[in-house]
């Protein structure tokens, strides 16, 4: 007996999504477990020595700081503003009675009104999920800039650090929401080019989630000074130990 094409989304719609969930939960748990072995944990330990930098600079070190956390304040903004955007034009479009091109019998899967209602929902929450993780990611970076901007301030390094790297872990969550929306985005012209999409987003996120490099371990500056004076050269990178 033959497969229909509407069994098709029964079948490749959720492959797809177990792909795509699975490779998020094993990045997940490389993340806590072994954070040198990602690109996420290899930005964080340079965010770590840029915060304490920060912190045991100068007023003109405070500025470039505030400069830089502005700049990621502003681009969460945009993001924020974008996801929200379509979500709302998703909402708006769900709820019209106008035809939709997304029923066409060119488009090789279900096409009943039912399945397209799950794709406007899914895609609608998947940018709010982005709206929302982009949101916090701004609210976190705010706080870091209060902490930093405080006159003659003792706020612990521990608190700052945690605040920015905070607001980059909620960064990345609200990409990956995004990802999630463009394969649903996909799912729209049928469970073919969803599932192709899962498959090509997972083999590009392998390649950049990664990390082989070893962790620099940031001297502090007097370290360095003293390391430059006896050898005459700046200390090499090494690698650093597992966070």
């Amino acid at each position: 007996m033959g497969l229909h094409k509407e069994e098709l989304d029964l079948i490749l719609v959720p492959l797809a999504l177990v792909i795509l969930f699975s490779y998020n939960l094993s990045l997940l748990y490389r993340y806590l477990n072994h954070p040198r072995t990602t690109a996420i944990g290899f930005q964080n330990n340079d965010k770590r020595a840029w915060v304490a930098r920060i912190m045991e600079g100068d007023k003109d070190d405070v500025r470039n700081a505030l400069s830089v956390i502005s700049s990621n304040t502003s681009a969460a903004s945009v993001l924020a503003s974008i996801s929200l955007t379509l979500s709302s034009l998703i909402g708006a479009w769900l709820g019209g009675k106008s035809p939709n091109v997304f029923q066409s019998e060119l488009i090789y899967g279900d096409t009943r009104s039912c399945t397209l209602s799950m794709k406007y929902i899914g895609l609608m929450l998947c940018f709010l999920l982005a709206f929302s993780c982009f949101v916090s990611s701004a609210t976190h970076f705010v706080h870091a800039n209060y902490l930093i901007s405080i006159p003659s301030s003792d706020v612990p390094v521990e608190s700052v650090e945690t605040a920015v790297i905070r607001a980059g872990d909620f960064w990345c969550l609200g990409l990956r929401a995004l990802y999630f929306a463009l394969n649903l985005l996909m799912w729209f012209f049928g469970p073919v080019p969803m599932f192709v999409s899962a498959v090509i987003t997972v083999a590009i996120l392998c390649s950049s989630d990664a990390n082989s490099k070893p962790l620099h371990q940031h001297l502090p500056a007097p370290a360095r000074a003293q390391m430059v004076k006896m050898t005459g050269q700046p200390k090499s990178p090494v690698s650093a130990e597992v966070l």
